[in-house]
């Protein structure tokens, strides 16, 4: 195969837009676990031992389990010892004694337990648990500065309201003791309702990092601001129009970069729905352009961002959970890259071909090679696979 060392990137223009000649690298499947559990909730990337290397963590309904890079030596550090199902996790040094613990979110359909852990002494135990609170549908939850204190709270996203009006979008702030002080919270949002999903960055010019949210009623920016301290939400996608809450808006999402370094977001709609979306910039203000990649999936579930190929730009990466309507049917793992500068013309490439039913996916850097390589979980497949990207 061509290596980028050689590769010379050709572009053409049609009617103004730049077209890309690269093609999406080949990946290569690595089954790391076939039988996780009853169901793959999600997976994510950190460094568990400290030794320099992302290591891969997944979570089943009753179990945390971490795979060792490079020997994929599979630790299991947590089972059967909160509510089941376990949803959601998210990586951080909580204690600040230099290790990763996790915060975690379980029994979600029930009562919404809110959990952190961490290791002990004994490096073959499993890890120790400690409360933070309740929020029943907790359904995501991720690490990120969005009170603008300088260190990142937790912040926890629910699938549906209960209490209030919509979803409580809230942070939690890390107290000075996490095993055994409170940990305050501060409610974001509280009006939007089926919210699948959120993710973050820095929207505007200010260094306080801002929270994007798919829900029922579209895509939505979440700002504090600094002077006030309160927050502010400001509509950027329709989402999926129908007459039925099940129909509308949008579940997963995450925010990339085009070729030109505009920012674009990419959803899966509506909420394990059946199309693969993109939202484009357009005037302030204004809705931004939705276009729709893919209209043939079932069960969408899992949306990434990342550049596979080393041409600028990301790549739309989506993973579906049953099989779909399309010539490839899945259920699968698909990458949708640009082939317009304005983002409005996408080629789909088939990474797994029913091999996995996406319920998650994620693109990190595994062997060190300068490519980015993927990592899926599965729901009914019970299982969790790498793709190995050769690009090189």
């Amino acid at each position: 195969m061509l290596r980028l060392g050689i590769l010379l990137t050709i572009g053409f223009s049609i009617g103004g837009q730049t077209l890309f000649a690269v093609d999406i690298p080949k990946f290569e499947p690595q089954t790391l676990d076939d039988n996780i559990g009853n169901v793959c909730y999600t997976v994510t990337s950190t460094d568990v031992n400290g030794d320099g290397r992302p290591d891969i963590v997944a979570v089943s309904e009753n179990r945390v389990q971490w795979y060792e890079n490079p020997t994929w030596a599979k630790h299991i550090i947590l089972e059967d010892q909160v509510e089941k199902d376990h949803v959601c996790i998210a990586p951080y040094d909580i204690d600040g004694d230099g290790q990763i613990d996790f915060a975690l979110g379980a029994g979600w359909t029930k009562i919404g337990t809110l959990q952190w852990i961490t290791r002990g002494t004994d490096p073959q135990a499993k890890w120790n648990v400690y409360f933070i609170g309740q929020e029943t549908w907790l359904h995501r939850m991720s690490f990120a500065d969005v009170l603008g204190t300088g260190r990142p709270q937790l912040v926890i996203s629910p699938l549906n309201k209960t209490v209030a009006d919509g979803v409580r979008l809230t942070a939690f702030e890390i107290p000075a003791h996490p095993k055994t002080d409170r940990w305050p919270a501060t409610i974001l949002d509280e009006s939007l309702n089926r919210m699948h999903n959120h993710t973050h960055l820095a929207w505007d010019k200010d260094p306080i990092i801002d929270t994007v949210v798919a829900s029922e009623q579209g895509v939505f920016v979440i700002q504090r601001d600094a002077a006030t301290g309160t927050f502010r939400k400001q509509q950027i996608g329709s989402g999926a129009s129908g007459d039925k809450p099940e129909l509308r808006g949008a579940g997963e999402i995450k925010i990339g970069h085009l070729a030109d370094g505009r920012r674009f977001a990419a959803t899966v709609e509506p909420m394990h729905g059946t199309m693969a979306v993109v939202y484009l910039p357009g005037a302030d203000g204004q809705l931004w352009t939705r276009v729709v990649l893919d209209d043939s999936l079932k069960q969408g579930h899992a949306v990434w961002l990342a550049d596979l190929d080393g041409v600028p730009g990301d790549e739309v990466i989506i993973g579906h959970r049953e099989a779909g309507t399309g010539t490839v049917t899945g259920p699968g793992l698909y990458a949708y890259q640009s082939q317009s500068g304005d983002g409005r013309v996408w080629k789909k490439t088939v990474i797994d071909n029913g091999g996995c039913a996406v319920e998650d996916a994620i693109a990190v850097d595994l062997d060190a090679d300068g490519d980015l390589d993927l990592v899926a979980g599965g729901r009914a497949t019970h299982n969790v696979k790498i793709y190995w990207n050769r690009l090189r």
